[in-house]
């Protein structure tokens, strides 16, 4: 078997490294190196760097048209390996590989589909995600299953925190899935589409904070765009970025009818600053004013001077 791996970000680097220790991987298809900062520095993907280290040929073509699939061709892989590559695979591109491919996409599937299943089940507030080994098909993530391991969440997580650690947990997932399928032992179970969710990508415009919704809601959305694009929202016009927070469970579901969601009440010395919510009271334990760094409430508080009342989000 010779394996063409696919994928871009960090997250897949561990998995590559696991599967060229075991297995022929021919080459690794990934992203175009980025064009970023002010310098207009060249950005190689974590991925292509890694597959360098590895001293494994690196393809990284802006489309998959048919000089790409000449490449690949050429190369002879007759498997394909995906995690996070970034782009959808046509028919031809797909025909390329006599034994199909597989992907690994981070959820209980055929829940989260689509381009960005960590953000998407922390904001969910599920107990628990999976590690799931799909075979590659033209519908996005709706191939049969032949792996998928539970992976438990404490309520606590990030999307960088979780990322890092789904990266690690993945690789093992993937080397058994081909071990299994090389043996001959793959079971493929059918996802019940039926029962499909979806995620989309996530910009900017998410990390605004709608002081309307719930604490709760909001506890998540701090913890799933993190790190980025970050919750923020605005003190007197400036940009004020929420890094962490919690819900203040004496309040929990109990709002101040008096005051305005965004409405700021006052410190508890222990949880942080209290912000009323559509429902709910937020903690706020952790932020960042613009152009400022990062800092604990009581450190915010030193040099910022919050009176209660205020609220935040209004345009001054």
């Amino acid at each position: 078997m010779k394996i063409l791996f696919a994928g871009t970000p960090e997250i897949a680097v561990p998995s590559l490294q696991a599967l060229s220790a075991e297995f022929n991987v021919a080459a690794v298809l990934t992203a175009p190196d980025k064009v970023s900062g002010r310098g207009r520095k060249i950005t190689p993907p974590a991925v292509k760097k890694a597959a360098i280290d590895l001293g494994i040929p690196v393809l990284q073509p802006a489309t998959l048209g048919s000089d790409a699939r000449k490449q690949i061709t050429e190369i002879g892989a007759d498997f394909l390996i995906v995690f996070a590559y970034g782009r959808i695979f046509g028919p031809k591109f797909m025909a390329l590989f006599p034994r199909g491919g597989i992907n690994m996409h981070p959820s209980v599937l055929p829940l989260h589909r689509g381009p960005s299943p960590i953000t998407a089940v922390i904001l969910s507030g599920a107990d628990k995600t999976a590690l799931t080994v799909q075979r590659v098909v033209l519908e996005t993530d709706a191939g049969d299953i032949i792996r998928q391991t539970p992976y438990p969440l404490d309520g606590r997580e990030t999307t960088a925190s979780l990322t890092e650690a789904i990266a690690q947990a993945a690789a093992p997932e993937l080397v058994q899935a081909v071990i299994d399928i090389i043996g001959g032992r793959e079971k493929r179970v059918p996802q019940d589409g039926s029962k499909a969710t979806y995620c989309r990508i996530i910009c900017k415009e998410d990390g605004l904070v709608d002081w309307e919704m719930s604490a709760g809601q909001l506890e998540k959305m701090v913890r799933a765009y993190i790190p980025w694009p970050k919750c923020r929202t605005t003190l007197k016009s400036e940009s004020l970025v929420i890094l962490e927070s919690s819900v203040h469970q004496e309040t929990a579901g109990k709002p101040d009818e008096h005051a305005a969601p965004g409405t700021i009440l006052g410190v508890d010395k222990s949880r942080g600053i209290l912000i009323q919510t559509g429902n709910g009271i937020l903690a706020v334990t952790r932020l960042q004013l613009a152009s400022r760094k990062p800092l604990d409430f009581r450190s915010f508080l030193n040099g910022v001077k919050l009176e209660n009342g205020t609220i935040l989000g209004e345009q001054s």
